[in-house]
């Protein structure tokens, strides 16, 4: 079993591509939104590209590259960073 292996996932636009599939993508800020649940929970949050996110240095999980997906410039697309820092991987294309 692992033990404490937790993923961080975050949704951004891609601003560059570099070769070798890598890509500079800016994080989305994530809004929240002030409607509230009648159970009085905490409000929801909703993700808005203000262009004001932390450019972070990307490449392609290998199912993209396998089934070569296309990524382009002005794409938002779901990613996987990396616990470290600097890195993520790109897992999905959302539009």
């Amino acid at each position: 079993m692992s033990e404490g292996k937790e993923t961080t996932t975050a949704v951004g636009t891609v601003e560059e591509v570099l070769p070798n599939s890598l890509f500079r993508v800016r994080l989305s800020v994530p809004e929240e939104v002030s409607s509230e649940s009648p159970e009085g929970e905490a409000a929801e949050t909703s993700v808005k590209d203000t262009g004001e996110g932390e450019l972070v240095l990307a490449y392609l999980a290998g199912k993209m590259r396998l089934h070569r997906i296309r990524v382009l410039v002005g794409d938002q697309v779901d990613m996987v960073l990396d616990p470290y820092g600097g890195r993520a991987r790109i897992v999905r294309r959302l539009t």
